[in-house]
């Protein structure tokens, strides 16, 4: 059965990988980093990576062949 710990320390591995493919590369995504729009200071914090976010959308449109 997974512990938080377990979960976290798998989650921080898979996040310094490249997964897949149209994953972004650490130039592509220092390119782009700064055009991300700031955390809003009021609500909740961000749980999700923009990064993440990013390597999904082009997962996405790979697979259905929107780009090459």
């Amino acid at each position: 059965m997974w512990t938080p710990a377990q979960r976290g320390r798998m989650a921080g591995i898979t996040r310094k990988t490249k997964r897949y493919p149209s994953d972004l590369t650490d130039e592509e995504w220092e390119r782009i980093a700064p055009l991300m729009p700031p955390a809003n200071r009021r609500g909740r914090k961000r749980t999700t990576d923009f990064r993440e976010i990013i390597n999904a959308d082009f997962s996405h449109l790979r697979q259905f062949r929107v780009i090459l």
